[in-house]
């Protein structure tokens, strides 16, 4: 009598050896060795014939060294769960040597599990002020991953978080499983925390992942702690004309301006502030002078005139800093023609300064107090001599001496007025009659 041993249900981990273990009890010479995978059909997965084959019609499977009957499959894929058939025919003459030999067959059949670990792991967060929203996913694994969370203290002391308010979902995606938890956490005042942890486990694989979210305050460099009249308590604080930019250390604070820190006059620039690496992620607080704050992580400013310095605060429940962000008004460049240009190119002559906004106010002032004193000598110069400049000249009267001047019958009168006919008058009486 020949018995088989085999397991009803075996397990193994996607990529790496399965074995399905199928061996008889007592060993006995072998016939024939048969391997099936049960599904619509029974497909031959592997033969041996101790005379002649030794064959693997699956590639990836192979008889295992244990006990020459069994059967091994490496790397084993999501494909290989399922059904299988073991057949072994034996030679049997029921201890009678004299008899011819008697084949007997025995068959087991069993159930092959395929685990797979997680695949990835992805961690988001919401967070405002000191309340945190936190959503850990597993993706890709078989049969489902558990999720827990854990925080450790700057000391390194890592403690599970209990009692949580948190949310799980599992969402089959094929022949695996996806695994969300959610959780909502409150900062208490002044706890520190160096980072929560997501942590994935996966009993089946042996599989543990970790993946965290680190706890940084907002940091500039060159800090100095001051005291500002719209905080309670002093704050560290520092210019951006302090800060290299080189340094990408996570949680310093970093300021843009588009179009730039110094622009035009009369033109408008945006302001943007930036905290790589910082969690929770940090409020921004902007303003200018007494000004009422402006929330966000931009401020526009319109129609800049004056060079003005800005003040941006960024907290969150770790820590807060304030920047300065001075912005300069220049004056535009004003360059020369070259007449000299070849082919119609203009060439600019970057060499030569534009006058600042106070020398051209200066000029224009000067001109004016010039022609007002140069219109006020003209107008005196023309009081004093008696005549006036912007009336038109009156003709004196025309006076003729009669003595002097001959009158002749062809002359004409020089103008024909009042004082003409009179000398004509005058003329008559003098000629003698004829």
């Amino acid at each position: 009598t020949v018995d088989l041993k085999y397991d009803d249900v075996s397990y193994a981990t996607v990529h790496q050896s399965a074995f399905l273990r199928c061996g008889m009890m007592p060993v006995q010479p072998i016939k024939e060795l048969w391997w099936f995978k049960i599904g619509a059909s029974e497909e031959r997965v592997y033969y041996y014939d101790p005379t002649s084959v030794d064959a693997a019609l699956m590639r990836r499977a192979r008889r295992s060294n244990r006990d020459n009957t069994s059967l091994e499959i490496y790397p084993t894929q999501l494909s290989d769960e399922g059904e299988y058939k073991c057949r072994i025919v034996v030679w049997d003459n029921t201890g009678n040597s004299t008899e011819p030999s008697v084949p007997i067959s025995k068959e087991a059949r069993m159930m092959l599990k395929v685990n797979v670990p997680p695949e990835k792991v992805e961690i988001t967060h919401l967070t405002s002020g000191r309340n945190l929203s936190l959503r850990c996913k597993s993706e890709g694994a078989k049969p489902p991953a558990d999720i827990l969370w854990t925080k450790t203290s700057p000391d390194g002391v890592e403690t599970e978080i209990p009692d949580l308010a948190k949310t799980r979902e599992i969402e089959p995606a094929g022949e695996l499983y996806d695994t969300a938890e959610q959780i909502f956490y409150q900062l208490e005042e002044n706890e520190m925390i160096a980072k929560i942890s997501c942590v994935v486990r996966h009993h089946n694989t042996n599989t543990t992942i970790y993946k965290n979210i680190t706890f940084v305050s907002p940091a500039i460099q060159n800090a100095l702690k001051v005291t500002i009249q719209r905080f309670a308590e002093p704050v560290l604080y520092s210019s951006i004309e302090n800060q290299d930019g080189r340094d990408n250390k996570a949680g310093l604070v970093k300021i843009s301006a588009d179009p730039g820190f110094k622009v035009p006059y009369n033109t408008s620039v945006t302001l943007k502030a930036a905290a790589p690496g910082v969690f929770p992620e940090p409020r921004y607080l902007w303003w200018v002078g007494d000004q009422t704050g402006i929330a966000g992580r931009e401020l526009h400013i319109d129609n800049l005139e004056e060079d003005k310095s800005y003040y941006v605060l960024a907290e969150n429940p770790l820590g807060r800093v304030v920047l300065e962000v001075p912005v300069h008004i220049t004056t535009p460049d004003y360059s020369q023609w070259n007449d000299s240009s070849r082919d119609g190119d203009v060439i600019v002559d970057d060499t030569t300064g534009g006058l600042d906004t106070g020398a051209i106010v200066g000029i224009v002032i000067g001109a004016l107090i010039a022609v007002f004193f140069i219109g006020f000598a003209v107008w005196y110069w023309t009081i004093r001599d008696g005549t006036h400049v912007f009336s038109p000249k009156k003709e004196k009267p025309h006076t003729i001496d009669e003595e002097t001047i001959p009158f002749r019958s062809t002359d004409k009168p020089l103008l024909r007025t009042i004082s003409t006919q009179t000398l004509e008058g005058r003329r008559s009486r003098r000629e003698p009659s004829i």
